[in-house]
Formats: C-alpha cells, structure tokens, sequence
C-alpha cells in the first residue's frame, strides 16, 4: 500500500514537468541534456545548432528543431539501438531554453555579411554569443565555410580591427569552440567555400 501511495503522489508531482517538456517545441539555441542509462560516457549536453540539429557520438546529426522532446528521444533511442543488445533507456531534457529574440531592452547592432540566410544589421540582446546568434538569425547557406566564421570587432579608441575566428564545424561534429560574447558594431562574416574545402 505505501509504494502504491508512493508511486502515485511522485506520478502527481512529475506530470506537469513531463507535460511541460512534451509540449514544448525545441528550437535552433535550445540546449538539451541527454542521459543514456546503459552508458553514461554518452551523458552530455546537445545544443540544437542553427540548421535545427543535434550532434550525437556514434550516431551523427539528429533532427531537433521543431519537434517535440519525447519525439527526439525516441529518435534518439532508436538510432542508438544497433550499438546495444537491447533498446538503450534514453533520458533527454530541456536544459536551456534559446533566448528569444531581442524585440525591446537593452540591444546591440551587429552586422552579418556572406554566406547567411538573412544578411544585414541585425538588433541582439546585451550578451548574446556568435553562436546564438547564428541559430537566431537564420543559420547558413550550405555554401558558408563553417571553419572560417570572423568576427571583426573596431576598437573604438584606437581604430584598430581585431578578428576573432570562429570553427562552427567543430561545434557541428560534436566538439567546441571558443564563445564569443558579441560587442556593439561586431561585423560577422561567413566567408565562401572553397573548391574542395
């Protein structure tokens, strides 16, 4: 009788959490936490990258953007299946929501040029990273080479440009890169892919 009782007032306090993570529709900055049971080396934060995927080890991209969680997890899960004997236990949550994009408050002008799909001068929130940024404004075109993003930034005292190089490949293959907080008046640019780049 008491883990009957048990069971059920833990099943009354966690229904509104999971309705509220089913319901929620994932978007491109979202940052989601896996836990594979089965194998907690594969636990890890996943950040649904600008072209609204994720990037799981041993699996590759997932789609995430515009889906729900349960249904992410069950792609993921499923994906996962060949490298279990049995169908892995997949927990997965939303840990970060993406910030919304800036529409009053505190902003910033920043400019983004090249291979993007919205160029322009841009309005973002004070703190807003290069890579929240990609996913806010749109992503980029399959043409874009990921491995050398700019950010320019103009010292406002001395005139001096510094360019901060960003390797959006690698965040795409699983691993980091350095963060870059954007500044007022950053320039972004996505050069064009080489040949065989």
């Amino acid at each position: 009788m008491y883990k009957l009782l048990l069971g059920l007032v833990m099943a009354a306090l966690t229904a509104p959490v999971a309705w509220a993570q089913n319901s929620y529709t994932i978007r491109s900055g979202d940052v989601l936490q896996m836990e594979v049971v089965e194998d907690p080396s594969m636990n890890r934060s996943l950040l649904v990258l600008p072209d609204g995927s994720v990037s799981v080890p041993t699996v590759g991209t997932v789609r995430a953007a515009g889906q729900s969680v349960d249904s992410v997890r069950s792609a993921i899960q499923g994906a996962l299946s060949p490298n279990f004997a049995a169908a892995p236990t997949v927990y997965l949550a939303v840990g970060q929501v993406a910030p919304a994009r800036a529409t009053g408050g505190a902003t910033i002008p920043v400019y983004v040029m090249g291979e993007v799909a919205n160029p322009g001068k841009i309005r973002v929130a004070k703190g807003t990273s290069l890579l929240q940024f990609l996913a806010e404004s749109g992503g980029l075109t399959r043409f874009a080479a990921t491995k050398r993003i700019q950010v320019q930034r103009t010292d406002r005292k001395t005139g001096e440009v510094k360019v901060y190089g960003f390797d959006y490949k690698a965040v795409q293959n699983g691993g980091s890169a350095k963060n870059i907080i954007l500044s007022s008046g950053d320039v972004i640019v996505v050069p064009e892919r080489r040949l065989f780049e």
